[in-house]
């Protein structure tokens, strides 16, 4: 189990940000959605609009940056083609985003997450987040 403590680097923040953008993500969710979930997707669609926050500190919204860049690389400690397991570690790098921006991520945001849900997957594609 991963030390909820541990302190996350700027080494290992800047090895996922250059992986980090907005085609690359839509890609990702348009691509693996199936494999992803709408819950993960959600989850990282609110960690993207949440960075559109000037108040947002930056060590998180680094923290972000990494976390997004780890769910789009194609390099992952758990690989995203193994069956039920694949997207656990993304997972866990998006929950640990969403921890440290929670306080930052309100309705506006939530109702941005599943406005592009619904534009990407169809109208009414939210409605059960």
């Amino acid at each position: 189990m991963a030390d909820e403590n541990k302190k996350v680097t700027v080494d290992e923040v800047n090895k996922y940000a250059a992986s980090y953008s907005q085609d690359g993500l839509f890609d990702k969710i348009s691509k693996y959605a199936k494999n992803i979930g709408l819950n993960l997707i959600n989850e990282a669609l609110k960690l993207w609009y949440v960075t559109d926050n000037p108040n947002l500190p930056s060590k998180t919204k680094a923290t972000i940056i990494g976390a997004l860049g780890y769910l789009i690389s194609p390099l992952d400690l758990v690989p995203d083609v193994l069956p039920v397991v694949g997207y656990t570690d993304d997972a866990g790098a998006v929950a640990l985003a969403i921890a440290m921006a929670q306080a930052f991520i309100d309705q506006k945001v939530k109702d941005k997450a599943k406005a592009k849900i619904d534009e990407i997957f169809g109208a009414g594609s939210s409605k059960d987040l």
